[in-house]
């Protein structure tokens, strides 16, 4: 690795931890370099528009320039790509909004948000990092992940989000075996108190779980006893329907859970 372009990303993920914003000293404390290093690294950054610099206070603050690239990455991701026609259709079908995510260092990424159809007012959650076990997208997809990969996922961090999110990993564990039975995960108060998810997992040509698809929204719509099965079944639909568009195989989640 670069050294000086390691020590750039620890200094814009340092920025994206904290609360408001970070000085000089701080940031070489926390990446561990001197602080004429820290300053040159910043003013570099800063030139580039990833950060900037607080006039009254002097501290570093995430710059626009990196809502520039998330976008360009959104925009060119083939999940998102091929997820809109189908999510879009999903919500009109099940009167929700829907998310597609991928799954990265233990977070699920918001790639594409279909709001729910209505004059509703609804925060776009595209862009959005969730905690993968405390949300139904991400159990589908980790649910098909090879053993290793659960096992790595499990062993990490599983903080509690609200005080109905699971934090042991053998429950856990349970809940993925049930979702390689059924095809699809739920969550329930876990990530939002009063919201639910039910999701199932996009698979690609490779066979690979890279990714879910779901419904959101309050637990009283998505779980009532009369339409729990019947959003399932729309959700593993529409998610297969994806996985199609993306190459999969028709033996990708027997395969993907080996």
């Amino acid at each position: 690795m670069v050294q000086a372009v390691h020590r750039a990303i620890h200094v814009l993920r340092e920025l994206a931890t904290a609360t408001p914003r970070l000085g000089v000293t701080e940031l070489a404390d926390r990446v561990g370099v001197a602080k004429p290093t820290a300053h040159a690294l910043l003013r570099t950054l800063e030139s580039e528009g990833l950060v900037v610099q607080d006039r009254e206070s002097g501290k570093y603050q995430l710059g626009p320039g990196l809502v520039t690239l998330g976008n360009a990455y959104l925009d060119s991701h083939e999940l998102r790509t091929r997820a809109v026609t189908w999510a879009d259709r999903l919500a009109s079908q099940a009167d929700a909004a829907v998310w597609a995510g991928i799954l990265t260092d233990g977070q699920v990424l918001v790639v594409h948000h279909a709001f729910r159809p209505g004059g509703a007012v609804q925060v776009l959650e595209t862009g959005a990092s969730l905690p993968w076990h405390a949300c139904a997208l991400g159990k589908a997809i980790a649910a098909f992940r090879p053993a290793a990969g659960r096992g790595a996922l499990l062993a990490g961090a599983l903080p509690r989000v609200t005080g109905f999110s699971l934090d042991d990993p053998e429950r856990l564990e349970a809940q993925l075996d049930r979702v390689r039975e059924t095809g699809y995960a739920v969550d329930e108060n876990e990530l939002t108190l009063g919201d639910a998810g039910i999701a199932a997992p996009v698979f690609d040509r490779t066979g690979e779980a890279v990714g879910g698809l779901g419904l959101v929204g309050p637990v009283e719509r998505l779980m009532a006893e009369n339409t729990r099965q019947e959003h399932a079944i729309a959700v593993r639909e529409a998610a297969r329907s994806l996985s199609r568009d993306l190459g999969a195989p028709r033996n990708a989640g027997l395969r993907a859970c080996d």
